[in-house]
């Protein structure tokens, strides 16, 4: 497969706003909230019950992600979630990509927990 055609053939990663993720994330069933960023970003603000995987570790980590659940990916502003939804749903899962990342959940004034703890 040529570059143009892999550049073009890309699936469709649903986006998902903060504001609907925060939604999502207090319903039954809840999304497997997978947080891509390096430990230290997780750290200083995530949200609660993300699992974190950093985007380097991920392939080597799916065995840590549910097939059967929805999964939304995080990061600080979209890039490298929208790398992993586009990863995740290759693989065969069922994916969103937070639009914005944690930026812009903060920016909504949605929680934040701080810490390494889920």
């Amino acid at each position: 497969m040529d570059f143009i055609t892999r550049l073009f053939n890309q699936p469709t990663i649903p986006q998902l706003e903060p504001d609907q993720v925060h939604q999502l994330a207090g319903q039954s069933p809840r999304p497997f909230l997978l947080d891509v960023r390096t430990p230290q970003e997780y750290r200083q603000g995530h949200i609660q019950g993300a699992e974190l995987i950093p985007l380097n570790e991920l392939s080597a980590r799916l065995a840590r992600i549910p097939k059967g659940r929805e999964i939304v990916c995080i990061c600080e502003s979209g890039s490298r979630s929208s790398a992993a939804a586009r990863h995740l749903s290759a693989e065969g899962y069922s994916v969103s990509n937070m639009r914005g990342g944690m930026t812009r959940w903060v920016r909504a004034g949605l929680p934040v927990k701080t810490g390494l703890g889920k």
